[in-house]
C-alpha cells in the first residue's frame, strides 16, 4: 500500500493545490465582485478599501496563480500571510478560530503555508515552463515532479 502512496502523492499534492487554490480564489472573488455570493449576503469592497479589497485582490489573483501552478511557492506564501495578518487582526473576540469565526482565515493560512515547502505538485504551469533554456534529459528528469538538483557527494 506505502508503495501505491508514494507513486500517488505528485498527484495527491495537486489536486491539494487546486483545491485550496480555487477556494482561495472564490474567496476573493466574492470580495471583489460578489460572486458566489447570495444576494442577501451583501455587496464588494470598494475599489481600493483599506484592507478588504486588498486582501480581496490578493485572495483572487494568488488564488489564480495556485490554481494553474504558476509561481505557486511565492503565491502561497503571500496568501499565507494575507490570512495570518486576517486572523491576528479581525478576528479577536476569543483566542481560539472557533471563539472568533477565524476557522477560514486559520486554514487558509496553514494550508496555503504548506504548499510553500511541499510545492505545486505535478500538474503545474511552472513544471512546464523550462528554465534557462534548459530541456531536461532522461538521464537528469526527476520522477517525482521536483525540480531539486541532486546532492554532490564530496
Amino acid at each position: 500500500m506505502l508503495p501505491l502512496l508514494s507513486r500517488a502523492q505528485p498527484w495527491a499534492i495537486t489536486a491539494f493545490r487546486v483545491v485550496v487554490g480555487f477556494l482561495f480564489f472564490c474567496h476573493g472573488a466574492s470580495t471583489l465582485f460578489a460572486w458566489f455570493k447570495e444576494p442577501y449576503e451583501g455587496g464588494t469592497a470598494d475599489f481600493g478599501a483599506w484592507p478588504s479589497w486588498w486582501a480581496g485582490a490578493i485572495e483572487f489573483v494568488a488564488g489564480a496563480m495556485i490554481i494553474a501552478g504558476l509561481g505557486t511557492r511565492i503565491a502561497a506564501f503571500i496568501g499565507s500571510g494575507t490570512m495570518a495578518v486576517a486572523y491576528f487582526w479581525k478576528h479577536t473576540d476569543g483566542l481560539l478560530p472557533i471563539q472568533n469565526d477565524g476557522e477560514t482565515a486559520a486554514l487558509f493560512c496553514w494550508a496555503l503555508f504548506l504548499l510553500v515547502f511541499i510545492g505545486p505538485g505535478r500538474l503545474a504551469l511552472d513544471s512546464l515552463i523550462v528554465r534557462n533554456g534548459d530541456e531536461p534529459t532522461a538521464s537528469t528528469a526527476k520522477t517525482d515532479g521536483s525540480n531539486a538538483p541532486e546532492p554532490v557527494n564530496a
